[in-house]
């Protein structure tokens, strides 16, 4: 879209031009329209990646103590998708078999591993009224999977996890045989550090979904205050670029609370007791999800969990997003690569914008023929702006262009660039997506070799926009070409640290819009 603005035969500049014709002179006005656009641009970019407001905030929980589970023996569950350590009512140690650690390794066989670090676990259990309930220090008794423990008050707990996709299910049978009456209320809680080290532009932090709204919590805002909702049903628990645990528990009047204590951040559920008549038993049942922040998988899970397959973060230009990961997944399952995948994608998008390129650099071309033209209207009438404007616009009825025309190809790629380097960033397929040199697409390029090709190719861009033949060194737009020969060497400084894939993208866009100039040049002398 740069190349646009850097035209220097395009309406933009024109329409500078007729309009500072009459105003003193200014290095720097050729240039003011551009600055606040891009000022404008980046002020959308930020707002758009700002973490949505809390709607509810409330008193403090109790942080899940740290207690000696030194005599709790350690089960392993495992599943095609992921391993876990289960000790008493604990998870821990989650390791997603189906991602490397380290993405930019392309031989790496360690796994992701989520609540894995220390002091991280989910807990799911419950408390009870009338008699007593089992604590994290409490040891099972084991056997093919299925856990059981008895009270002394003859009230037996049995316990059942299984795993569905990347969905823990916890099932407790509660059966009293005590001769009284009583009541259990099941809870669950993620215990974990932050992530502050997320990459920009992603929310990451706390997340519950209460009565049916998504609410979102940065880990900043949640280090200094703790948040509490009430709902009917729901989920809480936290999200990172590309992984989330959330917990959701199969009981009406739920309480959801997140706060920070030191290091650590906790997110808990609590709902509604209920009572087990003697003889009786009653069923509780949990889902905790620990996987990855991807649409095909998550959508499967909201049969378990409703509500979590709103969690991915598409941003303001979500439906921009969703249509290019939808079209970058099936490239890819076409030429088998991202980078190629980003290529064709590129293409296409060249190919459909290709009207609207045409009309521009047809304009641009129209433009150069009015130059003699325009700069004798321009001296003409330099003292009497309406005039100006109204034989300015006398000249584009002529030649059948508007200074505007230039801007439509801009206009589209704004939300495409934004769409595509936020599909980037969200996208697990792309963490781990080599191409070339490149071990990871939703990184910056290691080599800069990208950056470097594209603002060599948007200098090439603008040399070839540049018109030829000797121009007023005084004009407005003179002084505007000369600040513009800096905008590469800025984008490229820019783009340096950007994920390669937005780079890959961005530099085979100009070498094809290279080439459509050359094509309309040579069809239309």
């Amino acid at each position: 879209m740069v190349k646009y603005m850097n035209n220097n035969l395009s309406g933009f500049r024109q329409w500078n031009a007729a309009r500072d014709a009459a105003a003193p002179k200014s290095r720097w006005g050729g240039i003011l329209w551009w600055f606040i656009l891009f000022l404008a641009s980046w002020w959308l970019l930020s707002w758009w990646m700002a973490p949505s407001e809390t709607k509810t905030t409330g008193p403090d929980t109790e942080y899940a103590p740290m207690v000696d589970l030194s005599s709790v023996p350690v089960h392993e569950i495992a599943s095609e998708n992921l391993t876990a350590n289960v000790q008493g009512l604990r998870i821990s140690d989650i390791e997603l078999l189906n991602y490397a650690a380290d993405a930019a390794q392309r031989d790496s066989t360690e796994p992701v591993t989520l609540l894995g670090s220390d002091g991280a676990f989910a807990e799911i259990g419950m408390t009870a009224g009338g008699t007593t309930a089992p604590t994290p220090e409490t040891v099972w008794n084991y056997s093919n999977g299925v856990y059981t423990w008895k009270n002394s008050d003859n009230v037996q707990f049995t316990r059942s996890i299984t795993t569905d996709g990347y969905v823990i299910t916890v099932t407790d049978m509660i059966e009293n045989n005590s001769g009284n009456d009583i009541s259990v209320a099941p809870y669950a809680n993620i215990v974990r550090a932050n992530d502050m080290s997320s990459s920009a532009g992603v929310y990451t932090g706390a997340v519950a979904f209460v009565n049916s709204d998504l609410e979102h919590e940065d880990w900043s805002r949640v280090a200094k205050k703790s948040f509490a909702y009430s709902t009917t049903n729901g989920f809480v628990g936290f999200v990172d670029q590309y992984w989330e645990t959330v917990i959701a528990l199969d009981s009406v009047d739920q309480t959801m609370r997140v706060r920070a204590f030191g290091e650590m951040f906790q997110s808990d559920v609590t709902a509604s007791g209920v009572q087990i008549a003697s003889g009786d038993a009653a069923t509780l049942t949990a889902h905790l999800y620990v996987g990855p922040r991807d649409n095909k998988i998550l959508d499967v899970a909201n049969q378990q969990i409703p509500g979590i397959d709103e969690t991915v973060d598409y941003g303001w230009f979500w439906f921009f997003v969703q249509p290019i990961l939808w079209l970058l997944n099936i490239l890819n399952s076409v030429v088998k690569n991202y980078g190629l995948a980003i290529i064709v994608l590129t293409l296409l998008m060249r190919l459909a914008m290709w009207p609207l390129t045409r009309k521009s650099y047809v304009s641009m071309m129209a433009m150069q023929k009015m130059q003699p033209e325009m700069a004798r209207i321009q001296k003409l009438y330099a003292n009497d702006k309406a005039r100006l404007q109204m034989e300015m616009l006398r000249l584009y009825q002529t030649h059948k262009t508007s200074p505007m025309s230039g801007c439509l190809p801009m206009l589209i790629q704004i939300p495409i660039f934004f769409a595509l380097y936020k599909a980037l960033l969200i996208s697990v397929q792309m963490r781990s997506a080599h191409f070339l040199w490149i071990s990871d697409l939703a990184a910056m390029d290691p080599y800069f070799i990208l950056p470097i090709l594209m603002g060599a190719t948007m200098w090439l861009q603008q040399y070839l926009q540049t018109p030829s033949g000797n121009i007023d060194k005084n004009d407005v737009t003179a002084q505007t070409q000369k600040v513009m020969k800096w905008m590469p060497l800025i984008f490229t400084v820019m783009f340096a640290w950007m994920p390669a894939g937005l780079v890959l993208y961005w530099t085979v866009s100009n070498i094809f819009g290279i080439a459509q100039m050359y094509y309309i040049k040579r069809i239309n002398k």
